[in-house]
């Protein structure tokens, strides 16, 4: 929403909010739930160049209680993520977060953590009804930045993260994200991953819902 203005009482809390998150969920309802899927793409770097490595997620995003900061309200999904290679079971990858919705203005956050030692929060604009939505992070942003260990910074340097949802008509979600990689500083790359979320199963109301 262009133009909204916070209030100058930066501190009250609003007093009439809705406990029933899945209800307002905005843009991110239709990734509420269990998913998995079965034919995810990943190219990353090697030594000898791009390699493709097809994967197999199980994605779980169940709604949390609204969560202000003063008098802004966001509603929101908490994550896991856990990727395995096609008939294996030692991780691939594996990622924590949040996917929070501001209805105020309009905006889309993710936030995400990995145990390679890095953290990132992306950002995007999207209206309530959206069915596709993009958001991105940018290395040394202090409001959507990426943060890495020392060794992935000088090595494999996080220049910028990008994200496209997209709420497919038969029920399914799909992803597509490109993460923007200078290799020792010199050889940029575009590390991309895709797949496409089936519902394996119901969200599970937020406890202020539930109660």
């Amino acid at each position: 929403m262009s133009g909204f203005k916070y209030p100058d009482d930066i501190y009250t809390e609003p007093e009439d909010l809705d406990d029933n998150t899945l209800a307002n969920l905005g843009p991110l309802t239709g990734m509420a739930g269990i998913w998995k899927g079965k034919k995810g793409m990943d190219v990353k770097p090697e030594a000898d160049g791009p390699a493709r490595q097809e994967y197999v997620e199980h994605y779980e995003l169940q709604p949390i209680d609204p969560q202000t900061n003063g008098p802004q309200v966001l509603y929101g999904l908490r994550y896991h993520t856990h990727i395995v290679k096609p008939g294996e079971v030692e991780m691939y990858h594996d990622q924590v977060g949040y996917w929070l919705w501001e209805p105020a203005t309009g905006s889309v956050i993710q936030t995400l953590a990995i145990p390679r030692g890095q953290i990132a929060m992306a950002v995007g604009k999207a209206a309530a009804d959206a069915k596709t939505f993009e958001l991105a992070a940018v290395r040394g942003s202090t409001v959507n930045g990426i943060c890495s260990n020392p060794f992935l910074e000088s090595n494999f340097t996080t220049a910028d993260w990008r994200i496209k949802v997209t709420i497919n008509g038969d029920g399914t979600w799909s992803y597509d994200q490109t993460t923007v990689l200078m290799i020792r500083g010199t050889q940029k790359f575009d590390h991309t991953d895709r797949n496409t979320l089936h519902k394996v199963g119901e969200p599970t109301p937020n406890p202020l819902a539930r109660g």
